[in-house]
């Protein structure tokens, strides 16, 4: 005979997937046979696998981890001929048998209203890790550890570690309850429940020591970025985040010295191009104001002329000059009076 059950667990899974039941035992117990077994009533129940034998049969499998005190038990390749009540129990000699878990299985052939895309979820010490629940079915939702405490709403602590509830959609319009647990600890190794409603899925979070690679890439980061940092309860990512967070700064820094000697090449390159213009312009100049000269000095030559008279002086001289040696030529005045205006300085050869 078997004890009366306290907690049903209901479990669904998809037509031709698998499933792994953790079941929890007590410390006296480790010594004892266990066994996997299915039945719809309480004194009847059919054994489907044992500890001592056999340990598997067909698709269904069982493990027993004395050190953990759980053992597992593992179906594949699931039909709807699978569905119903299965049992875990503790064999005991001579007195009655203890039902450690009760779980009804069903199996549908489209999406259950609940399920994880993976059962096992490794991290690392001081790191985090993310479940995603997705479900169809509605209800309380909570995460809880087995034979432990559970968080709902939408943050809470299981043993020291951080934990954070997220409910979205994903790009497929799934519903997803996203679970993080943050700054594990090796003691956080342990099998959890995601629950929704009514219905339940298992899944085993293993938390693993740091490598000696991945505290290095942790220490670095953490010198690299001297901002402080708010007090919080737990570290809540992972060294290798940490680390590309990092390399995203150094990115940044290197992307705005490019801009900057960018500026600066275009401004030196404004600079030539002005002075150059400055210093084509002044020679013109001084190329004009020599041939200037040159044709005023030519002028005076030619005509013997006296270039330290004023204008009107200039002119009247010069015409009086003319009636006796040449015949009046207005342009050559004019010219004579610009060579005047600018100013230069005229001496007879």
């Amino acid at each position: 005979t078997l004890h009366p059950c306290k907690y049903l667990r209901h479990v669904s899974v998809q037509t031709g997937g698998s499933i792994t039941f953790p079941c929890h035992y007590d410390l006296n117990h480790i010594n004892h046979v266990k066994y996997w077994c299915k039945g719809l009533g309480w004194e009847v129940c059919s054994y489907v696998v044992r500890t001592d034998h056999p340990k598997s049969s067909g698709k269904t499998s069982i493990s027993d981890d004395i050190n953990k005190r759980i053992f597992t038990v593992t179906m594949t390749d699931l039909t709807s001929w699978d569905y119903g009540n299965y049992r875990c129990v503790v064999e005991i000699n001579g007195g009655t048998d203890i039902m450690i878990q009760w779980f009804y299985l069903s199996v549908t052939p489209g999406t259950p209203e609940l399920y994880v895309e993976q059962q096992e979820v490794t991290g690392v010490e001081g790191g985090s890790v993310t479940v995603c629940c997705y479900y169809s079915n509605s209800g309380d939702m909570k995460w809880c550890r087995m034979g432990g405490d559970c968080v709902n709403g939408y943050s809470g602590t299981l043993h020291g570690t951080s934990v954070t509830l997220t409910r979205t959609s994903d790009a497929n319009n799934r519903k997803v309850l996203t679970v993080t647990m943050s700054g594990l600890k090796m003691e956080n190794t342990d099998w959890y429940w995601c629950r929704v409603g009514k219905l339940e899925m298992p899944v085993h979070i293993t938390v693993s020591q740091q490598t000696a690679t991945q505290r290095t890439s942790k220490m670095t980061s953490t010198t690299q970025d001297p901002t402080p940092q708010q007090p919080s309860a737990s570290p809540t990512a992972e060294p290798v985040q940490t680390d590309n967070t990092s390399q995203g700064a150094e990115g940044n820094m290197e992307e705005v010295h490019q801009r900057s000697v960018k500026v600066l090449l275009i401004s030196l390159g404004m600079l030539v191009v002005v002075t150059a213009g400055i210093l084509v312009t002044w020679k013109m100049w001084r190329r004009h104001s020599n041939l200037e000269n040159t044709k005023c000095i030519d002028i005076v030559t030619n005509s013997i002329f006296l270039a330290s008279l004023n204008q009107n002086e200039t002119i009247s001289h010069k015409r009086s000059w003319e009636k006796d040696h040449t015949k009046y030529d207005p342009q050559l005045e004019a010219t004579i009076i610009s060579c005047l205006q600018l100013g230069t300085i005229l001496t007879p050869t």
